[in-house]
């Protein structure tokens, strides 16, 4: 029971990459929009910035845990 209990933890923790990318490409598409007058420029800006915030947050949540 403790074992599975932990892998939920840890399955978790790898859910804020997703986040940052999803969130990533729908904030990028409307800035991309706004300031180039093309979505995909703004797309590939906001994903790459959401791969980058969501693997720190991966990797703070893991160092949290480990340290419990």
């Amino acid at each position: 029971m403790n074992k599975q209990h932990n892998d939920n933890k840890q399955e978790a923790s790898k859910q804020y990459l997703a986040i940052g990318i999803a969130l990533g490409a729908g904030v990028g598409a409307g800035i991309g929009q706004l300031l180039f007058d093309s979505m995909v420029i703004g797309i590939a800006i906001g994903i790459a910035l959401g791969i980058a915030i969501g693997a720190g947050l991966d990797a703070n949540a893991t160092s949290k845990q480990t340290k419990k």
